[in-house]
């Protein structure tokens, strides 16, 4: 049984380790300013780096089967460490794309944590799982006020990744003292075991339907995320680094509603939480669509599409690590690597809907994405009726 110590080590660790992905997104024009690259060219940084989440889930996350998750973590930290030393000096863009993407791969610790903390829970999956994902998406919030206020405090966007360093080195140290080496239980070859992740796909429709779902509802957070620091910005906000970032506390509802929404999941139809949560995109999309001066309705869209993609998430998680304890990495693999698919290319297209239509045709993507999260809703109920008859 998981105990209360390690379970806010565990949650930190998430949060430290993802945060890394999104540390570029407020500063993006800091960063494109003192390159004196254009807002396409700074645009393709969150993107290399969720590309690299991906790459990291697909590659690396499957060894958490294969390889004591344990040592698969702090081997990760390390590497993490030397690639945020690297984005701490380097000014060329090309080689930024590069490290980006590398930081993407080693952040991917996060998630051999999350499928550790569900085994090492058998009773209270839902409760855990939301406890843990609430330190990632906190990692991921915060991530965006503490590199806005890094950056403008020391004028300097490099000083944010020296500083991430340290706290994964720290993390690290707690993860060496706290957590327990896992018994592993795939024992065949490297190739098998990519295979064998992909293969969960096949083996479980409810994987690959929770897998399309999240995958559209995070790139819609990723879309909106990225393109927020352009649209505020600019007329008639204005905001610089620091403010933009703050709105990243204002999502800090949706970290706080984690656990107890990981114990409604423990509960109540899945299905019905996932509809409510999709009408939570729409309604935050047309707000700030309808009212894209209104500062008011960019807070309340931040906090409602928060709750909603965090609630799809706690009920998604939920559901598969009851498919099959033995290959919860190799399951986790398939299910983020299609999500953070989704995040990368939630943020190319927000990006070139930014340079094609400014935020029109943000907006008017982001519908497209959560309307298509519907017609998946739909048709999963569809096809739960149909099996049952």
């Amino acid at each position: 049984m998981i105990t209360k110590k390690q379970l806010l080590v565990m949650s930190l660790s998430t949060g430290i380790n993802v945060a890394n992905i999104y540390y570029n997104q407020p500063i993006l024009n800091t960063i494109a300013q003192d390159l004196n690259v254009n807002h396409m060219a700074v645009g393709n940084l969150p993107t290399f780096s969720q590309a690299g989440y991906g790459l990291g889930l697909l590659l690396v996350s499957p060894l958490g089967d294969k390889i004591d998750r344990k040592k698969l973590i702090i081997i990760l930290h390390y590497c993490l460490v030397l690639t945020l030393v690297g984005l701490s000096f380097i000014t060329n863009i090309y080689v930024l794309y590069f490290l980006s993407l590398l930081t993407g791969m080693f952040a991917v610790s996060a998630q051999v944590v999350i499928p550790m903390a569900a085994a090492m829970s058998p009773k209270e999956k839902g409760k855990t799982v939301g406890t843990i994902f609430s330190g990632l998406l906190g990692g991921i919030l915060i991530a965006r006020t503490f590199s806005g206020y890094v950056t403008d405090f020391f004028g300097n966007w490099h000083y944010v990744f020296a500083i991430s360093a340290l706290l994964v080195l720290i993390c690290n140290y707690f993860i060496i003292k706290t957590l327990p080496n896992m018994e592993t239980h795939f024992d065949k070859s490297y190739p098998s075991l990519i295979k064998s992740s992909i293969f969960q796909l096949k083996r479980f429709s409810l994987l690959r339907k929770n897998s399309l779902l999240i995958a559209l509802a995070f790139g819609v957070f990723c879309s909106f995320w990225t393109t927020l620091t352009f649209k505020l910005s600019e007329e008639p906000f204005n905001y610089n680094s620091d403010v933009i970032g703050l709105f990243g506390i204002l999502a800090i509802t949706g970290v706080i509603l984690a656990p107890k929404l990981g114990k409604l999941a423990d509960r109540v139809n899945p299905i019905f939480t996932k509809f409510l949560s999709v009408i939570f995109l729409i309604v935050s999309i047309l707000a700030i669509r309808w009212f894209e001066d209104s500062l008011f309705a960019f807070i309340f869209a931040t906090i409602l599409l928060d709750i909603g993609v965090q609630a799809i998430q706690i009920s998604n998680l939920t559901q598969i690590y009851t498919l099959d304890e033995k290959a919860h990495s190799r399951i986790n693999t398939a299910y983020m690597s299609i999500m953070f698919l989704g995040g990368a290319i939630g943020t190319f297209v927000g990006v070139l809907a930014w340079q094609k239509g400014s935020w029109n045709y943000v907006t008017l993507q982001l519908l497209i994405w959560s309307i298509l999260a519907l017609f998946v809703l739909l048709y999963s109920l569809k096809y739960n009726k149909r099996v049952d008859n």
